[in-house]
Order: structure tokens, then C-alpha cells, then sequence
């Protein structure tokens, strides 16, 4: 294998908006004199690519560029079905890889295999939104943040941190090398949020993350870690519907009006990790990792909240922060959202309690996919009972922009949920969930035998792959004044 190496990468399914991106973290980067390579992973079809691939070509970038879109993809599929020569296995190559949110993340996995990755989501940027005047945590407190409106004026800062140079300092390593600063414990508790399906418990303008005790072993190797995140956080669409019912002066339920910040926050080590976010982690993938559950719902990374738990194998979050922008370009309507959030959420439990084998590259779990009825009757409870708020909240507005827009959002949440009629609903959760978890045994199969073809492959030859022939810079100027890089 190649000489090992920190690659960046952007999956993405929205080319249209990725140059920005591109250009922010290359200049974060560059300021703290990082040369790396970045890769964009690309979800998008061939219309759009043909459309925006143009705006790739027109950044200005020092780092060099690279893109795996549609034609590459299906290069890439085409040369794993011809070393495997098994017509029955095509269909379970193409599936682990198609586009969703984890067949995009596994072509990732793949094209890094053998190195550091570090990922971030294409409406991340490398900044955080910092209280100007921190509070000390407690003892057993690693961070702590609030919600603010996003016209309020003072009180915080963009401040920017060295994001290379904080994955770098654990990934891979042990335990007993990582640095002095970094508290360590058995998991992370959110003050807001269910422990292992990270959902809220109820809409929270404060929360923090409060560490649990344990020892974490020496020659234990950080395998994944993260920044923390501020802007829209790990906020819920049910959170954003609170918001929206909270605030008369909100017309529309897309309207952002509130921001996370940070108030303090410092780097920790843990066995596991409840709190694993992919939108900006960094990943051990030296020696290969798991899959990413293919799918199009929104957790595709809870298996790595299952795989984490092994002995010898721990998490961190690390000593910076990044923002988060939340694009609602090319997002699914805010009822799906909550239909898709409500799916996972059931998926997360079932395949928990059912896990009995994990190993290198995954896990292994019983669930075959059976929804019972009371399991259907629970997700409709809450959400009837959420509709019925926002039918209330039309009624008592005096607003009547407003008034059509939580109507409009009340039929729609009626449409996706099936009228609420639970014979109806129940019927299609159990053919959903029956399809998703057939396809996550079929992946776990394949996956390790994707993972030696391709670590053999690349320590001759690239994965395909093209340059971006965009303008290269030598040196970047022009940091907003007020930046402050730590």
C-alpha cells in the first residue's frame, strides 16, 4: 500500500454548491499549512453533472482537486463486478454503492482505503459560531451551547481552528499518544437528547454534553473522530418544528431563525459514541473500516455507533469545531424529514438490541425487519399529536401568511404519515423497514471481500478518478476581517 496520507473528502449529492465549500477548506488548509489531497463524491446524476461540473473548473484552489461523479462511479462498479465474475453479486455491489446517503460515503471508504480520511459535508464550513465570553465547565461537563436568533447582533465570533492538525493528533493512534488535553471516559451524555437514537427529548434552547466515567485502555486506537459543530448542530426536523411553532414571527417552517453556538468546549477519548456525526469526522481507514448502512435515511452512520462499543477501538471528538450552514437546496420536504427520522429511529432500537458479532469491517444483528403493531401505533401517536399542534397554532395566528403555511405543513404531514390510518401506515413502514434491512445483511456480506479487491488494487493503480482542471493558486489572501485562526 502507498505511502499513508490524510485525504479530504466532500460527499455530496449537490454539486451546484459545492465550489464554495471547496475554496473555504482549501483555505483553511492553506493557512495552517496543510497540503492535502480533496475529493469530491459526487451523487449527482448525469443531467446535473453535466450542468454544474463547469463551477468545479472555476475555483481557485492550492490543494489539487479531484472528482469520482457518475462516469467514475460506474467504472469503479463495472471493475468490482469483473473481479468478483459472479452475475448473482451485481446487484448487491450495485446496491452497497448506489446513490444514497451511504452508498455515497462507502465510495469514500473505498477510494481512501490504506490512508487518514477526514469528511465533510458539502454545507459544513470550517468555522464555528464561539460565545465571546466562555463559561468554565464542570468536571464532568466537555461542552455546553445555546441556541441564539440568527439577527442577534454581539455575543459570539466565527473563530476557525486548525481542523488537519486536530484529526491528526488522534487518528490512529493510542490511547497513551494522544495528547495531554484530552479528558477520557467510558461515552458522552446530551442533557437534550436520547442516548442511543439521538433524538430529542423536547425542544431545548441549552444542552451539554456531560462525560460518563470509565477507563479507556491504553493501547486502545482511535479508529473515528469529530469536530464538535455549531449553526444547526445535530438539531432534529422536529426540533426545527418547535422552533417554527414557538415563533409567531416565523412565516415559513424553513426559515432559520435560531443558530447553535458554543459556549466552551474541550477534546475527549471515548470507548463509545452515541454522539457520531459524519458530517464532520475523520476516520482510521488504514486497514479498512466498515460499510455505511446504503441507504437513503438519514443514519447511515449508526453502525459506526454499534462497531465502536469492540474492545480495543475508541472515538474522538477532538479540539476544534466546525458550522454548519443547513442547505435546504435539493432537501426533502420537512414532513419526509420527520416520516424518515421516525423510520430510523424504530431501525436504530431493533438493530441494537439484536447485534450479537462485531468485527474489523462490521457487525452482525438478528433483526430481519418485522414492525409490530405497536411499534407503528407509537410513531403515529407522537406525530398525530404534533399535527394536532400545528392545526391549533393556524387557528390561533393572526398572521395570515402564516396561517397558510402551517396549514400547507399540517396537509403535508397528513399525506406522508397515510392520513394517520394505522392499518394503511403500518403496512408501508413494515415494507420500507423489510427492504432496508434486507439490504444491510446483503451488504455486511459483501463488504469484506470489496474491501481486500480494492486494497490490492490500489497499491498499483488509482481507483477512477479525474483532476479538477481548476485555477491553482500559491498563496491565499483575504480572510474576512475578524477571522480569528487558533
Amino acid at each position: 500500500m502507498k505511502h499513508k496520507e490524510t485525504v479530504f473528502v466532500i460527499p455530496t449529492h449537490r454539486l451546484r454548491d459545492v465550489a464554495q465549500t471547496i475554496e473555504k477548506y482549501d483555505e483553511n488548509f492553506w493557512a495552517n499549512g496543510h497540503a492535502t489531497k480533496i475529493m469530491i463524491f459526487d451523487d449527482s446524476s448525469i443531467a446535473n453533472y453535466e450542468k454544474y461540473y463547469p463551477l468545479l473548473e472555476q475555483t481557485k484552489t492550492v490543494n489539487d482537486v479531484f472528482y469520482v461523479g457518475p462516469h467514475e462511479k460506474e467504472k469503479f462498479i463495472t471493475f468490482l463486478n469483473d473481479r468478483l465474475r459472479d452475475k448473482k453479486l451485481e446487484s448487491l455491489v450495485k446496491n452497497l454503492f448506489r446513490p444514497s446517503y451511504g452508498g455515497n460515503r462507502n465510495f469514500t471508504l473505498m477510494y481512501t482505503l490504506g490512508h487518514l480520511m477526514v469528511s465533510a459535508d458539502d454545507d459544513m464550513r470550517p468555522d464555528a459560531l464561539i460565545e465571546t465570553s466562555p463559561e468554565s465547565l464542570s468536571p464532568d461537563e466537555i461542552c455546553r451551547g445555546k441556541l441564539v436568533k440568527s439577527n442577534q447582533e454581539g455575543g459570539y465570533i466565527h473563530k476557525s481552528f486548525d481542523l488537519l492538525t486536530a484529526f491528526n493528533d488522534v487518528l490512529g493512534k493510542k490511547a497513551s499518544h494522544i495528547p495531554e488535553n484530552y479528558e477520557t471516559g467510558e461515552f458522552l451524555l446530551d442533557t437534550a437528547m436520547d442516548l442511543e437514537t439521538n433524538t430529542t427529548k423536547g425542544y431545548f434552547t441549552e444542552n451539554s454534553l456531560l462525560l460518563q466515567k470509565g477507563r479507556v485502555l491504553n493501547n486502545s486506537i482511535v479508529k473515528i473522530a469529530q469536530t464538535f459543530r455549531t449553526g444547526t448542530n445535530d438539531i432534529d426536523t422536529l426540533d426545527f418544528v418547535h422552533m417554527y411553532l414557538n415563533d409567531e414571527n416565523q412565516i415559513s417552517p424553513y426559515d432559520l431563525n435560531d443558530y447553535y453556538i458554543l459556549t466552551n468546549f474541550r477534546p475527549v477519548v471515548t470507548n463509545k459514541n452515541w454522539r457520531m456525526d459524519c458530517g464532520v469526522a475523520g476516520y482510521d481507514n488504514q486497514l479498512g473500516l466498515p460499510p455505511f448502512f446504503p441507504t437513503r435515511l438519514r443514519f447511515e452512520d449508526y453502525i459506526y455507533r454499534l462497531w465502536i462499543q469492540q474492545e480495543g477501538v475508541v472515538a474522538a471528538h477532538v479540539d476544534a469545531v466546525q458550522n454548519h450552514i443547513r442547505n435546504n437546496y435539493m432537501r426533502n420536504p420537512l414532513a419526509s424529514e420527520i416520516f424518515n427520522e421516525e423510520i430510523c429511529s424504530l431501525l436504530k432500537k431493533k438493530i441494537k438490541s439484536s447485534v450479537y458479532h462485531i468485527d474489523d469491517l462490521g457487525i452482525k444483528f438478528d433483526y430481519s425487519g418485522e414492525v409490530t403493531l405497536l411499534d407503528s401505533e407509537e410513531i403515529l401517536a407522537k406525530i398525530s399529536a404534533i399535527h394536532q399542534e400545528v392545526i391549533k397554532a393556524s387557528l390561533s395566528t393572526q398572521n395570515e401568511e402564516r396561517k397558510q403555511s402551517l396549514q400547507l405543513f399540517a396537509n403535508n404531514l397528513s399525506r406522508v404519515f397515510y392520513g394517520f390510518e394505522p392499518d394503511f401506515f403500518q403496512q408501508n413502514v413494515s415494507r420500507i423497514v423489510d427492504d432496508v434491512i434486507s439490504q444491510f445483511h446483503a451488504s455486511l456480506e459483501i463488504w469484506p471481500t470489496l474491501v481486500e479487491i480494492c486494497y490490492l488494487h490500489k497499491d498499483k493503480k488509482d481507483l477512477p478518478q479525474v483532476r479538477v482542471k481548476n485555477k491553482k493558486v500559491k498563496s491565499k489572501n483575504g480572510f474576512k476581517s475578524g477571522e480569528v485562526i487558533a
